[in-house]
């Protein structure tokens, strides 16, 4: 079996990760991809997202409807800040023997070997790099396997959607219905 997995703020989920999703199960010929919000970025702890359980609705609304996408709600469930290790353990202790894919933006390919136990990082999974439209190539230091997705580029980050929502300009072009609709029946961002 081959498992991407798909780590992120997701706040909110957008059509650029659904296009990034597409091109991961075609390129890696993935069996399921699951989606993993994080509880908290040990990148950004500055940064507070939207309430989880939002976050999860929204990414369940995207993925309504697609059989090889699914939720992982275990980094909300454990709390605090989301280290990709205890994800990647999981997954190879669930299942053992399976191929593991672990999606990550091309900016931060570099910066691997600083995420937390590097070196057993790089034995539970293949890293593949995201790439943003005209950002630098992506470059793995050792002891990392990586690729880099050619995928369906698309400019946008959930950061543009929230100041979108904030200064009330549209976003429904952004997002998948469902998640547009949902941010503004709930009053998200404003």
């Amino acid at each position: 079996m081959k498992f991407g997995l798909y780590g992120g703020s997701f706040d909110p989920v957008h059509l650029g990760h659904l296009l990034v999703a597409q091109a991961a199960v075609e390129e890696l010929g993935l069996d399921r991809l699951f989606f993993i919000p994080a509880a908290q970025s040990p990148f950004k702890p500055e940064n507070q997202p939207a309430p989880d359980a939002v976050r999860l609705q929204l990414l369940r609304l995207a993925l309504a409807g697609r059989t090889n996408c699914e939720v992982d709600d275990q980094e909300i469930r454990r709390g605090g800040v989301s280290y990709t290790i205890e994800t990647l353990r999981d997954y190879a202790k669930r299942f053992p023997g399976a191929q593991l894919f672990y999606l990550v933006g091309a900016d931060n390919a570099a910066k691997l070997d600083e995420w937390c136990e590097p070196i057993e990082l790089a034995k539970l999974a293949e890293f593949v790099a995201v790439p943003r439209p005209g950002g630098a190539p992506a470059v793995f230091p050792p002891p990392f396997r990586g690729r880099t997705l050619k995928g369906f580029q698309f400019d946008v980050s959930s950061s543009q959607i929230r100041a979108r929502v904030k200064a009330g300009l549209p976003v429904e072009h952004l997002v998948p219905p469902f998640v547009a609709g949902a941010i503004h029946a709930a009053k998200l961002y404003v």
